[in-house]
């Protein structure tokens, strides 16, 4: 096997070898910067692969559309029962700051030991309340006042009184009484805790 001699002064007095040399070397960069190419190429389809598969991932709003006869189109909220409708859906509002809740709300909440409890709770705009409670068929009747503050969310407040330490959701003309946690009490009476505005 013969030996071939790269130094500078070999080159020099044999040009076929400096002529060889000189096309492998081009060879060799042109090989290398299409790889590159095809790496950045790869690399540019993969990142646009991800990018629609991480679009086609995220959840989508849908609302229910109707035609009327005139060929008018409506856009209608879809269907929310009353516990629903007690959410604030907008950025930014919350019922608070969005709903008329000041006045008074009434309902007959369940009795373990007696037909239900009559209840009146009036709301003021300086935060301050005042309840009335009439235990049916039992002659015996609490009112108490006091305050009550908003939750973080801006949706449940709690009533601060001597005896009265309840929650409730607040909602467009409504208020639904919560358990002391802050949860809707469910189970086939769940539609009696919700007050009625007056």
């Amino acid at each position: 096997m013969k030996r071939i001699d790269c130094s500078p002064f070999n080159l020099l007095f044999n040009p076929p070898m400096a002529q060889f040399l000189l096309i492998e070397s081009n060879f060799i960069v042109k090989n290398i910067l299409k790889l590159i190419i095809m790496m950045k190429s790869k690399m540019l389809m993969l990142g646009m692969a991800s990018v629609l598969f991480l679009a086609s991932c995220s959840k989508k709003e849908t609302t229910e559309t109707s035609c009327t006869t005139d060929s008018v189109m409506t856009v209608q909220p879809a269907v929310t029962d009353s516990i629903t409708k007690a959410t604030p859906t907008a950025a930014g509002d919350t019922s608070e700051n969005a709903l008329d809740w000041a006045g008074t709300y009434e309902a007959t909440v369940p009795c373990a030991d007696c037909p239900g409890i009559k209840t009146s709770l009036t709301l003021n705009d300086d935060k301050t309340f005042s309840i009335s409670e009439e235990y049916l068929d039992r002659n015996s009747k609490n009112q108490d006042k006091g305050s009550f503050t908003w939750d973080a969310t801006g949706s449940m407040i709690t009533l601060k009184g001597k005896s009265a330490n309840y929650k409730y959701k607040v909602g467009e003309n409504m208020l639904i009484q919560l358990d002391m946690e802050g949860k809707e009490i469910d189970g086939p009476n769940k539609d009696l805790y919700v007050f009625k505005k007056k």
